[in-house]
């Protein structure tokens, strides 16, 4: 009873608003709006209908599975969404998207063989200003879905370079070429990875995250982001 009245004077006087829209949500909606959570594009995992992004990596990388779970619209929700994750340090909605997909991957029964999730690391002097990566509590909420483990300390980022997200198609691919690496190569070796990131564009940064794993005697690799620009 207690408990539940200072939530109530604590949400009276600092009242919650939508991650995605920024309007004032009730104190049972959770950071993201009910109107936000119907709105939001989302992938219909039960229907397999995400091959679009199994198009992007065509011909590039050998890839078992992939899937992203929204669409990224400019000016869009998604945007706004994944902004809070990344500059503003809510690492909550990381958590509340895997809450709110987790179920539906294990419904769909996709993903379901991978051995460990895999995030695509920021480099040391970026993780050092920022103080996190926007995938950590994502991977470890899918991994508690998924029942495997999340282990950030696989790849690494050998080289600092500037933020992808003004740069056109070409300078993305020019831009992450080459610049991550394995820390090991027996760690996870004949292992089946499920790489994650945020946003898929180009596929660049995936495409050089997948090629260092590729070092890794008989891996697979299977793709998951949280969201796919649409274009």
């Amino acid at each position: 009873m207690v408990g539940n009245l200072f939530y109530d004077l604590k949400y009276i006087f600092n009242p919650s608003k939508c991650l995605a829209c920024n309007i004032l949500v009730n104190k049972d909606e959770k950071n993201i709006c009910i109107s936000c959570r119907h709105s939001i594009s989302q992938v219909e995992l039960l229907t397999n209908n995400s091959n679009l992004l199994d198009l992007v990596f065509f011909g590039r990388i050998k890839v078992e599975e992939s899937a992203y779970l929204m669409l990224y619209r400019k000016d869009g929700k998604v945007q706004r969404l994944i902004h809070q994750l990344k500059y503003q340090n809510r690492q909550e909605v990381g958590t509340i998207l895997a809450d709110w997909f987790g179920p539906q991957l294990n419904e769909s029964g996709r993903f379901q063989d991978v051995d460990v999730i895999v995030p695509v690391p920021l480099h040391p002097k970026k993780l050092r200003l920022r103080g996190y990566n926007q995938l950590t509590t994502f991977g470890r909420g899918l991994s508690k879905y998924l029942q495997v483990p999340f282990d950030e300390d696989v790849l690494i980022r050998t080289n600092h370079k500037a933020s992808q997200t003004l740069k056109d198609r070409l300078n993305r691919w020019v831009n992450v070429k080459e610049i991550f690496d394995v820390k090991t190569l027996d760690k996870w070796h004949d292992a089946h990875i499920l790489l994650i990131d945020d946003v898929v564009t180009t596929g660049a940064t995936l495409e050089s995250c997948a090629l260092a794993l590729r070092k890794i005697p008989n891996v697979k690799i299977s793709i998951l982001t949280m969201a796919k620009a649409h274009y």
